[in-house]
């Protein structure tokens, strides 16, 4: 796709989207002096975008979207959620174990197809964000193979090349399981921006344990955003 069709596609300006890809907000390739889009990859910002696993920097037409469903972190995860020491050292390596932590838990119907749906999202744009966080989902909604809306979380203290934006070691690794399309997860923006700051990584690493590293988040969900924390 052209910058013009991009444009057209997400009802902006062309000088917007020539923006956002020059800062490196939007993926696409230069070939020469003209910008290159392909439509997968601009689904799967999309998608972040309206998860708020990145920066939003377009304002997402909410009048015919249906009304969110505010959860709170504990509606969707739990202690039991937590690998707190993966020996894993690859990114496939990764996706395996986390998605056999969710079969696990009876929260995926066939581990093998959450392990493909996983994979086929990095393959169209790496999920570690930076500051040694990764926000893994599948591209669709698969009601028919999630049980229920969660989250699970692998921690490596050592860290795994995950192809982070900043080149760092991924550390911690959150994995969705996204049920309806009209379900959103406030609670993930507020990990998103939790984990902005590098502090944050290094806190959860130094965590004793899963219930350390649960109680940790839920603290800062309580913290940082009071008067959103509320049960579906």
């Amino acid at each position: 796709m052209t910058a013009r069709q991009v444009a057209a596609y997400l009802n902006v300006n062309e000088r917007t989207v020539l923006k956002l890809v020059s800062d490196g907000a939007l993926p696409g390739v230069k070939i020469g002096n003209q910008w290159r889009f392909r439509k997968a990859m601009l689904d799967a910002w999309l998608d972040d975008q309206m998860l708020g696993v990145v920066p939003q920097h377009l304002e997402i037409d909410q009048r015919n979207r249906a009304p969110r469903r505010m959860l709170d972190l504990a509606s969707c995860f739990q202690p039991n959620h937590i690998d707190p020491e993966l020996e894993v050292t690859t990114k496939i390596g990764v996706i395996e174990e986390l998605a056999a932590l969710a079969n696990r838990l009876g929260l995926v119907r066939d581990k093998n197809w959450f392990v493909g749906a996983l994979i086929e999202r990095e393959n169209i744009m790496p999920s570690a964000v930076g500051n040694g966080v990764a926000f893994l989902h599948t591209m669709n909604r698969h009601p028919e193979q999630v049980i229920r809306p969660f989250m699970v979380l692998g921690r490596s203290r050592e860290g795994v090349d995950f192809d982070a934006l900043d080149g760092r070691p991924t550390h911690l690794f959150f994995v969705l399981g996204l049920k309806f399309h009209e379900l959103h997860l406030p609670w993930l923006a507020k990990l998103a921006q939790l984990f902005a700051r590098p502090e944050a990584t290094e806190l959860l690493i130094a965590a004793q344990d899963a219930e350390a590293i649960f109680a940790s988040l839920s603290q800062s969900e309580r913290t940082l955003f009071p008067s959103q924390t509320s049960s579906a």
